[in-house]
């Protein structure tokens, strides 16, 4: 295993969120210990156009990371108690991010956030530098059979948006 570097990141993510599935997220907590989590499922958030995500207000203070060269953590409040961890990937000045919904270990977001005790100090923190939290790629994993779908919790963002099959599930990740 590998940590992923910023040719990984800086790839479209349309290329990056397939990739994500079966690799695995790290989290080294305060006390020094390690816990390691199968990425089983993930969302694609991408551009101004995409009215389901954050950026389709345009550049703002709560977007600003998104409009960064990919590698960088997003993370924002939902419900004023889960933090949900997000991966900016592309090329900067094109916003787009890849939600992680769910691992084989933890199923749901706020549920993720919670196991690796996310908070607002991770907001623009490099997955290529950070000591805290990083991808771990395995180079001999094959593409992962996936099924993809709607996004979810969308609803707002029109029929269109809303029905685009931009959510990843690994078919190996139940």
């Amino acid at each position: 295993m590998s940590r992923a570097d910023a040719d990984f990141f800086a790839l479209d993510a349309l290329e990056v969120a397939p990739r994500l599935l079966g690799q695995t997220l790290v989290r080294c907590f305060p006390d020094g210990s390690l816990a390691r989590f199968t990425i089983s499922e993930v969302e694609v958030y991408r551009g101004e156009e995409d009215l389901g995500c954050h950026a389709a207000k345009g550049r703002t203070p709560r977007t600003e990371v998104m409009y960064h060269r990919g590698g960088l953590v997003y993370v924002y409040l939902i419900y004023g108690m889960y933090w949900l961890l997000n991966i900016v990937t592309g090329p900067a000045d094109h916003p787009q991010a890849i939600l992680i919904r769910s691992c084989r270990e933890v199923s749901g977001p706020g549920r993720l956030g919670r196991a690796l005790l996310l908070d607002k100090s991770f907001y623009g923190e490099s997955l290529l530098t950070s000591q805290r939290l990083w991808v771990e790629l395995d180079p001999h994993l094959p593409p992962q059979p996936y099924i993809t779908s709607p996004r979810i919790g969308i609803d707002y963002a029109g029929q269109h948006w809303g029905s685009i099959h931009w959510r990843y599930v690994w078919k190996g990740g139940g």
